[in-house]
């Protein structure tokens, strides 16, 4: 099975070559910028998009203008990949069956980046990788990079610059070491709880240093634009986000290969993260109600990281030999996992479970009942909802474990 995979280093950088880097980012963005304007024209005069290959001869012109000649310093490959990169995403803007947000103009200092498809060198003994028109450039080697390297994206976050080769690997992928089939919900109060009566605690970092990050921003406001203590303060907010972010990060990779290793099946719900965290204020004729609460919520559900949880839990599954099953969230929460009974009452609470059917009053913490159902739904999914041969009486009742024949399906294989 070939699997993508993608291998990200800190580079040692000085004044010099970081000053390059920016010259290729600022390039590569200034392009992307004016292909998308070009392309906007067109369309607003009722014309088709140029393709990929009509947009590298608009390059060739814009080369020869004579307030871009900058743009012969920088390498052909990282200016024709940014438009190989906006071609990708005006296709997928303009796909019928599953349509992404229209591309937008980019922005300095905002995902600073560039990318060569190839051309680049890796040496992998001194730790170092070689940039056409930049050069060698070290790096803060952490592991060896193997496979076949495919590309390398130089990016900037925060002071720092990145590089992140992806390579290609054939391996073998194996039956799962785990027969074990398991469910989770995905909460707020609890960040995952678990078929087998465990839970993960929120990490809840924004949380805790939103305080901070709100003070250093109302000190940025007061400061001249672009002025020196402007920019301290600006880069002192960059690094906060920038720690939030890695350790939200951080926590997530290791809650997902504690899965992947342990459990075959991991069956979760089938969340529309966008709409359920889309505005509430609505319209001046017609405002939303409870904005304020419903902005809370959004915050709080975006500060988790379900997404980016759930994307690495599926690619680290298939490396494993298991596999992600998503199943539909209705009544997940409503339905009484011993007796059936499926009702709005029987959550009154966000924490409390408690059955209204009087010859039941099951009662149980709502999130653990909502990963016994989500697991339930999961195994009808897979044709395995008999399988279960006792029923759960109380909360301390333990799930038995299923031993069978996982009915795998083909897995994407890119993953980072």
């Amino acid at each position: 099975m070939i699997i993508r995979q993608a291998y990200k280093f800190r580079l040692k950088t000085n004044q010099t070559i970081s000053r390059k880097l920016a010259q290729f980012a600022g390039c590569s963005r200034l392009v992307w910028n004016k292909a998308l304007a070009f392309q906007k024209e067109r369309l607003n005069i009722k014309q088709s998009c140029l393709s990929y290959a009509g947009l590298t001869k608009e390059l060739t012109q814009w080369k020869k203008q004579e307030e871009l000649f900058f743009l012969k310093q920088v390498h052909s490959q990282a200016l024709q990949q940014s438009l190989k990169n906006l071609s990708q995403a005006l296709k997928e803007a303009f796909d019928q069956t599953n349509p992404k947000q229209f591309p937008r103009f980019k922005k300095k200092g905002q995902r600073d980046s560039f990318r060569y498809p190839q051309g680049f060198k890796i040496d992998n003994d001194n730790g170092r990788v070689f940039l056409p028109k930049i050069g060698w450039i070290r790096y803060n080697k952490s592991q060896d990079v193997l496979g076949d390297a495919k590309n390398i994206t130089i990016s900037k976050k925060g002071q720092y610059w990145f590089v992140s080769i992806q390579v290609e690997i054939d391996r073998e992928i194996s039956k799962h070491s785990s027969s074990s089939i398991i469910g989770g919900d995905l909460g707020i109060t609890r960040f995952l709880s678990l078929s087998n009566q465990k839970y993960y605690e929120p990490l809840n970092i924004f949380k805790k240093l939103k305080n901070q990050l709100a003070k250093l921003q109302k000190q940025l406001a007061k400061k001249e634009k672009f002025s020196n203590r402007w920019r301290r303060l600006k880069a002192k907010i960059t690094k906060l986000h920038i720690c939030i972010a890695n350790t939200r990060n951080d926590y997530l990779h290791k809650i997902s290969s504690t899965l992947s290793k342990n459990h075959a099946i991991v069956i979760l719900e089938n969340l529309k993260i966008a709409k359920m965290t889309g505005s509430a204020k609505g319209t001046g004729e017609n405002p939303g109600t409870n904005v304020k609460q419903k902005s809370g919520l959004n915050r709080a559900i975006l500060a988790q990281g379900w997404g980016e949880f759930i994307r690495q839990l599926e690619y680290k599954l298939a490396w494993n030999g298991g596999q992600l099953i998503q199943v539909n969230p209705k009544n997940t929460s409503r339905r009484c996992p011993k007796c059936g009974y499926i009702s709005a009452d029987n959550r009154k609470t966000q924490a409390t479970f408690c059955c209204q059917q009087k010859s039941c009053n099951y009662t149980a913490n709502a999130d653990y009942v909502g990963s016994l159902n989500i697991r339930e739904a999961g195994l009808a999914l897979l044709g395995l909802g008999g399988r279960r041969t006792r029923v759960l009486r109380s909360p301390q009742d333990r799930e038995m474990s299923v031993s069978l024949e996982l009915p795998l399906k083909s897995q994407p294989t890119d993953g980072v």
